[in-house]
């Protein structure tokens, strides 16, 4: 029997506002045996996903998943690498995607919500936790369930994207533009990201939500109004996008992160809208499509062979620097999907 040493991360104190480096999480050092029961892995973590949604697992309120507990490790998806195996569907170098938290290796049983990831040429693991992971999955269900934007979707539709040079915003945008056709307008929070989102992306028009023009930009660039609009951010880009939504338009509420930070967010102030214009703002858990996963991935992995949906990654280093990495997401430092990098993948035969 081995014993492996684990850095873990774990919830030291509930942040009312935004998240302190010094208080909020603390680093520990555990002994983790390698013997493993019936059926059981052991797993090396090799990439942390970091997700707006994290912010709200730290608040002791009532949510679709419980938050985390004090001392708890933090919650998050991983690409993990089998180490060692009790378990005849999984072998010691497959690549496997899992709720393993902020640590650098974990066992786990069979019941734990784990899916073995099966990569194709020119696409890294690391694209499971993004396009092809939860992220992916958001921005798909959130287009077709809620958006239904295959019946809505054509040059005639005019699709509005918040936070579109983000993991799930970016994805959401080259769905609507590049499966459906839709006119599309990215809304994002610097220069360099709206040249990303029209250069690389192949968006129509691409605002910067900073601009102190942006309204007047919105309208400029809505003249038929706004018949799907994707709401990552809430708060004043939601009320500008409610001002200018269409007639039976349709907003899909799939986050709010600039608002999660605030210790009493605002609500809307243009709600009205959704009377005048009998339009619909709805929510969405992606949780809820899980038996419909199957299908969207296979649709979103031919998407990338056909060159219709690209990604981006910005990745950090070292398991140490997590927080940071998620006060750098909180603070739209990132383009695309924000991992952290815990380990590299090893070559079957350095197992």
């Amino acid at each position: 029997m081995g014993v492996i040493q684990n850095t873990q991360i774990v919830l030291a104190e509930r942040p009312v506002t935004d998240i302190d480096l010094k208080k909020t999480f603390k680093i520990q050092k555990v002994s983790l045996s390698d013997e493993l029961g019936p059926n059981e892995i052991l797993v090396k973590v090799i990439y942390i996903s970091l997700d707006p949604a994290m912010r709200g697992w730290l608040r002791d309120v009532r949510s679709y998943i419980r938050p985390v507990r004090i001392d708890e490790v933090m919650r998050s998806a991983d690409i993990t690498q089998v180490i060692k195996s009790n378990n005849p569907d999984y072998k010691v170098g497959d690549i496997v995607r899992a709720t393993c938290g902020w640590q650098e290796y974990d066992v786990l049983k069979p019941s734990d919500d784990i899916v073995k990831v099966k990569t194709f040429p020119g696409v890294s693991p690391s694209t499971y936790l993004g396009v092809l992971g939860i992220t992916g999955l958001t921005a798909y269900f959130g287009l077709f369930e809620i958006g239904e934007i295959a019946k809505k979707g054509g040059p005639d539709c005019t699709v509005v994207v918040s936070g579109a040079a983000g993991a799930t915003g970016s994805v959401a945008a080259q769905i609507a533009k590049h499966v459906f056709g839709c006119r599309v307008i990215g809304i994002a929070g610097s220069e360099d990201k709206c040249d990303y989102l029209t250069k690389e992306l192949g968006l129509d028009v691409a605002l910067n939500y900073k601009s102190k023009t942006f309204f007047k930009d919105l309208c400029a660039a809505t003249p038929k109004l706004i018949d799907i609009f994707f709401d990552n951010t809430g708060g004043d880009i939601l009320d500008a996008c409610l001002r200018r939504i269409a007639f039976k338009g349709r907003i899909i509420v799939c986050g709010a992160i600039s608002t999660y930070n605030d210790a009493v967010p605002k609500g809307p102030a243009y709600y009205s809208a959704l009377i005048t214009q009998r339009a619909r703002m709805e929510g969405f858990i992606v949780f809820d499509y899980a038996k419909q996963y199957g299908k969207a991935v296979e649709d979103m992995s031919k998407w990338i062979k056909e060159g219709k949906l690209k990604s981006r990654e910005t990745i950090i280093s070292g398991i140490e620097n997590t927080p940071e990495a998620l006060v750098k997401l909180f603070n739209g430092d990132n383009t695309g999907k924000m991992l952290v990098k815990v380990a590299e993948e090893e070559t079957k035969s350095k197992l």
